[in-house]
C-alpha cells in the first residue's frame, strides 16, 4: 500500500521517515519529495508497504504524531490524476 504522508519537517530525510514507519512493518520504499529546482523538501512524500494490514495500521496511528517537531497528516495515497501537458509556447507564433 502506498501511503501518502504531508506536513514533514524539511529538515528531515527519506530515511528518518523510513525508520520512523519502520515499527509498523516492512517498507519498500520511502521517499520525501524535493523541488526540482533547488533539490529542497518540498514538505511531503510517500511510504510504500507491501503488508496492507501494517500499512493501515501505521496510518491510523501516526495520523496526527509529532515527528521531527512537527504532526504529520498520514493518509492512504489517491492514483495519480492524468493532467493535460503543459504548453511553454503561449501561443507566441502570433504576429501582433
Amino acid at each position: 500500500m502506498n501511503i501518502f504522508i504531508s506536513n514533514i519537517n524539511y529538515a528531515a530525510s527519506s530515511s528518518d521517515l523510513e525508520n520512523f514507519f519502520s515499527a509498523f512493518g516492512t517498507i519498500s520504499s520511502a521517499k520525501i519529495i524535493t523541488d526540482r529546482e533547488t533539490g529542497r523538501s518540498r514538505g511531503f512524500g510517500f511510504i510504500e508497504m507491501p503488508n496492507e494490514e501494517e500499512a493501515k495500521s501505521a496510518i491510523e496511528t501516526l495520523n496526527g504524531a509529532l515527528f521531527q517537531g512537527k504532526n504529520l497528516n498520514v493518509s492512504e495515497a489517491r492514483e495519480r490524476e492524468e493532467r493535460p501537458r503543459r504548453s511553454f509556447n503561449n501561443n507566441n507564433s502570433r504576429r501582433y
